[in-house]
């Protein structure tokens, strides 16, 4: 059981970064756009072209989706629980000392000068001051890792959850939808694997906060195509995110999912950042395409703070050690064998 648990915690971390790292080089396009630029199909990070706005990163680096989730992390292995206040301080400092690609809402909110104190009453003031009509995909960006932390007691995913949504984003489209996110990523660590399953307990939470989530979780066994992820007045919606993750979470192959939303251009690094973290924790670290893992700038962050969480958790990483396996003498597809 801690070979197969560990295996998805890992892929969660890693497929949150690879779709965020990966899907940088779409974003903001529409889907002529990126058949323009890509017309081969972006496969890897060093294909990225080198405009404005992705010149703020290097190759196969992750952006503002990631920092935050790391911003959790962090938090989490310090204190060894779920403190929203050290979190919104996290997150705040990432921000004011070289936070890059912060989005609008998230901006709003940690620009007020009460937020530390106050991130929850913050938030809600913020979604007050826009009609309640704020609904962008910052929170759902950086909620899956709570889905790993006590997952055995879906009560406290809930409330840690909407605790850590409710810092930038109070409205009960963002929470239900991080929420339906994280529960299943928890249920998934537990053993659940049947997708009919997973969705219906995703309806189910989701329910509990906003129908508006429903038909986009429905919409997930239809097409891709069937969420306009370019359409520009809706581009950055939570729902669209949450939908688009749950399309992936139909398949078993990583590289094929997160591809498709990918060249579906829209907020594609943040949609490819949550469909990455739901699909990497469905099919593990050892199913995730090699050359997207190494290339990867950072890995050795993301590797140094998965280390404290096994020791935090008590799980033996032990288990995961690799074999070395010549690359170059086999193929890729069989290496994965092994681990």
């Amino acid at each position: 059981m801690q070979k197969y648990l560990w295996d998805r915690i890992k892929g969660l971390v890693y497929g949150q970064a690879i779709g965020d790292a990966w899907g940088l080089g779409t974003e903001f396009m529409n889907k002529q756009q990126v058949n323009i630029y890509y017309s081969k199909k972006l496969t890897d990070y060093q294909q990225i072209i080198n405009d404005k706005h992705r010149s703020h990163w290097q190759k196969g680096e992750w952006t503002d989706d990631t920092d935050q989730f790391l911003c959790i992390l962090d938090s989490i292995l310090e204190k060894q629980e779920v403190d929203y206040f050290d979190i919104a301080k996290k997150i705040h400092y990432w921000a004011y000392n070289g936070g890059k690609g912060i989005g609008n809402t998230v901006y709003q909110v940690l620009s007020k000068q009460e937020f530390i104190k106050y991130p929850h009453q913050t938030a809600q003031l913020v979604w007050e001051m826009g009609n309640r009509q704020i609904a962008a995909n910052g929170a759902i960006m950086r909620t899956s890792i709570l889905g790993v932390w006590d997952f055995e007691d879906l009560e406290k995913v809930r409330l840690n959850t909407e605790n850590i949504a409710k810092i930038t984003h109070f409205d009960p489209r963002c929470t239900g939808s991080c929420i339906a996110l994280t529960v299943v990523i928890s249920s998934i660590l537990a053993g659940e694997g049947e997708y009919n399953k997973l969705l219906n307990l995703a309806l189910e939470e989701a329910k509990k906060y906003d129908e508006r989530i429903i038909p986009f979780l429905e919409k997930s066994t239809q097409s891709l195509e069937s969420f306009d992820l370019d359409e520009p007045n809706s581009i950055g919606y939570t729902l669209k995110a949450l939908g688009a993750a749950f399309w992936a979470l139909k398949h078993d192959s990583f590289e094929n999912a997160i591809s498709a939303i990918i060249h579906e251009g829209g907020d594609a690094d943040t949609n490819a950042a949550v469909a990455g973290a739901l699909l990497g924790a469905k099919l593990g670290y050892s199913q995730l395409p090699i050359h997207l893992v190494t290339g990867l700038k950072n890995k050795g962050l993301l590797d140094e703070k998965l280390s404290k969480l096994a020791i935090l958790m008590n799980i033996d990483i032990k288990l995961q050690e690799t074999i070395k396996v010549d690359v170059a003498k086999t193929n890729k597809k069989s290496i994965w064998k092994f681990f």
